[in-house]
């Protein structure tokens, strides 16, 4: 009797119910055979992060679990940007000056696209929106 071994990765034997894992082919249209050497998960998950190996529906499910606390974290901030921004308009209004700063709202402008390119440019646009609000 022969002591048990394991196979080396990427091999398969007899007794063997689960393919090796491999890299993927995105290149494989949906309803085809995949290639030999990778796995396709099964099951919602899989489907829902749009990956095709047990690891990488890991590490997407993992990753996507850190952006819904950055998401959170994000619209609580700017939640508070504008709180912060109702303040200021009515401290101008009742100082008897303008709800709304053009002056301020390009230099934020500025800063946005200065430092996210052009979609921070869209990015500081849509939270100067959403400060504007209604005093």
């Amino acid at each position: 009797m022969t002591p048990s071994t394991t196979p080396p990765a990427g091999t398969t034997t007899a007794d063997s119910a689960t393919p090796p894992a491999g890299p993927a082919d995105p290149a494989t249209p949906a309803g085809t055979a995949t290639p030999a050497g990778t796995a396709t998960p099964a099951g919602p998950a899989a489907a829902d992060t749009g990956a095709r190996t047990d690891a990488a529906v890991g590490a997407v499910s993992a990753d996507r679990s850190v952006i819904d606390d950055l998401d959170r974290r994000i619209i609580a901030l700017v939640r508070e940007r504008m709180a912060v921004s109702a303040g200021i308009q009515r401290a101008r209004i009742a100082s008897g000056g303008r709800r709304i700063s053009l002056a301020r709202e390009t230099e934020v402008i500025g800063t946005y696209s200065g430092r996210l390119g052009r979609p921070g440019t869209a990015l500081a646009m849509a939270l100067l929106e959403l400060g504007r609000g209604r005093v």
